[in-house]
C-alpha cells in the first residue's frame, strides 16, 4: 500500500479539484508532472513537492507543463521562486509549449530567466 499524507494523497502526488502535480525520479533527477489548472488552487502544490522534490538532493528539477490547461500567475510565481533557489536550492527545467503555457512566459519575459524546453526528453538530456 502506497503512503498517504494527511489529505490521502500518495506521498509524490498532490491533487486539486483543477489538477494533479505527480513527482517522479530520474536517475539524480527529480520530475514534477503537472496536469490541469496551474492556479491559485494548484500552486500551493507544486510548491509543496518541489520542496520535498529539494530533500532528495537531486541535480535537477523538471518541472513539466505539458499537461497543464491554464497558466495562472500563482503558477508562474512558484516556477520563480523555485528557480531563485527559494524553494529548491538545485537548477531548475521548465518544459512548456504552445499557447497555453509557453505564450504567458513568454509575455511576462520569463523565458529570459527560465531554462525551458520543448520536451521532457530535451529537458532530461541537456547538459
Amino acid at each position: 500500500m502506497a503512503e498517504t499524507d494527511a489529505t490521502g494523497n500518495t506521498l509524490g502526488d498532490a491533487a486539486s479539484s483543477a489538477g494533479t502535480v505527480a513527482l517522479d525520479h530520474r536517475e539524480g533527477t527529480a520530475v514534477l508532472r503537472v496536469d490541469g489548472a496551474l492556479d491559485l488552487a494548484l500552486a500551493p502544490k507544486l510548491r509543496q513537492l518541489a520542496e520535498r522534490a529539494a530533500r532528495t538532493e537531486p541535480a535537477v528539477l523538471v518541472i513539466d507543463l505539458t499537461g497543464v490547461t491554464f497558466l495562472a500567475s500563482a503558477g508562474m510565481a512558484e516556477l520563480v521562486r523555485a528557480h531563485r533557489g527559494r524553494t529548491v536550492p538545485t537548477p531548475l527545467r521548465v518544459v512548456a509549449t504552445g499557447r497555453i503555457t509557453l505564450r504567458p512566459l513568454e509575455l511576462t519575459r520569463l523565458t529570459d530567466e527560465l531554462a525551458i524546453y520543448p520536451s521532457l526528453a530535451e529537458a532530461l538530456a541537456a547538459g
